[in-house]
């Protein structure tokens, strides 16, 4: 068994959306569709969504248009990326990700491309 790693999950969140709530939502599925995955192969997955948006709404933002959003949803992310043992990005155009990719390798940590590459993964 592999130790159990803290891994972000990263990918389009707002990217094309025009902050859409039916395409969010499918981008946060699509994100979410890593989880069990990654879960099954004896990790913790983290969504920096999963921590930002609560985080936001208990801020009294109005949604992600609000200027609080800046204040919150890439600094979740990097303040998670403190806590966690790697990076697993998934396709498609994203700013975000794309940032979080850039501060786990500063920070020497792994990023993976692929959940067949996360030590431990095993097809179902």
């Amino acid at each position: 068994m592999t130790k159990p790693l803290m891994i972000l999950i990263a990918g389009p969140y707002r990217s094309g959306t025009g902050d859409d709530p039916e395409l969010l939502a499918a981008n946060l599925a699509a994100l979410e569709s890593a989880a069990w995955p990654l879960f099954r192969a004896g990790h913790v997955p983290m969504i920096g969504e999963w921590v930002a948006l609560p985080v936001l709404s208990s801020a009294g933002a109005s949604g992600l248009g609000d200027p609080l959003a800046a204040r919150v949803m890439y600094p979740t992310a990097e303040r998670l990326l403190q806590h966690c043992d790697g990076v697993l990005r998934l396709p498609g155009d994203s700013n975000g990700a794309d940032q979080d990719v850039r501060i786990a390798r500063e920070r020497g940590l792994p990023v993976w491309f692929s959940l067949e590459d996360v030590p431990g993964y095993a097809a179902a």
